[in-house]
């Protein structure tokens, strides 16, 4: 199964960051990438007010990230806002394309650090998988990839329970805040909830806005480093801080082998 990270830097302009969608939705496609993964907040970086920003899943936005994947053949998963009804909005990963169409809104909310994003995102409550077909051809066996976002990483339960739902493949697209010691946070916990369920751990990104001429504020804005981690915890590949696209093969039953010999969902008992 061949992956794609799109490591971006978001502006607060959601039509410029559709843009980058469309620009390497098509890279990838041209690498031979049939999942295209996009962060946290692709929509619209985090700093600005989401109220005005956030759409309905049949608004414009993800009709036209929707229209994108079709057009250039892929399935492809982006961060937007969601009105929640209660006057926030919601953290959504809406996941389009090659037949299939759903999304997961983010459970566990960045309450850490000083920020609060509970105070304008209202939290999801259910785990979502999605199957996607592993290559072309007839006769090929979906592959149930977990869907997840950011601060969602440092909570193994819902991995687990990604797992247990069959997923091989789990995605984490994220807006990591910056900070002494956050970028080895990343890593580690990326690599963590690899060995905790024997899975492939797919994590994107906002790129280090400082690369692009912006700045760190006191919202988690990024910073980058992308990677992705194997079931045995080893780093596959990954990025650095600037923006960049990562392709990359996975072999879904590299994770099965992984969880005959360190059956770690079998033995738990909490």
């Amino acid at each position: 199964m061949r992956i794609a990270l799109a490591q971006i830097s978001s502006t607060p302009d959601p039509d410029a960051n559709l843009a980058e969608v469309d620009r390497l939705t098509r890279e990838a496609v041209a690498a031979g990438a049939r999942l295209v993964l996009f962060p946290e907040a692709t929509m619209c970086r985090f700093g600005v007010p989401l109220g005005p920003v956030a759409e309905p899943l049949d608004g414009p936005w993800a009709g036209r990230v929707r229209a994108l994947a079709a057009e250039h053949g892929a399935t492809v998963a982006a961060g937007m806002f969601t009105p929640s009804g209660d006057g926030r909005v919601r953290n959504t990963l809406l996941v389009t394309g090659g037949g299939v169409d759903t999304h997961y809104d983010k459970i566990h909310m960045f309450d850490a650090f000083g920020f609060a994003e509970s105070d304008t995102v209202a939290a999801g409550t259910e785990p979502v998988t999605v199957d996607l077909p592993e290559a072309d051809g007839a006769g090929t066996d979906p592959v149930t990839v977990g869907l997840s976002t950011c601060y969602d990483v440092r909570f193994p339960g819902l991995y687990q329970r990604l797992a247990d739902a069959g997923a091989t493949v789990l995605v984490v697209p994220a807006s990591w805040g910056a900070g002494e010691g956050k970028r080895e946070q990343w890593e580690l916990l990326v690599r963590a909830r690899a060995l905790d369920t024997g899975s492939f751990v797919v994590a994107c990104d906002q790129a280090d806005p400082t690369t692009v001429g912006g700045e760190h504020g006191r919202a988690p804005t990024g910073i980058g480093y992308s990677l992705v981690a194997g079931p045995r915890g080893e780093i596959v590949d990954g990025l650095g801080a600037e923006p960049g696209l990562l392709v990359v093969d996975l072999d879904p039953a590299v994770a099965g082998q992984v969880r005959e010999q360190v059956p770690v969902l079998r033995n738990r008992r909490f």
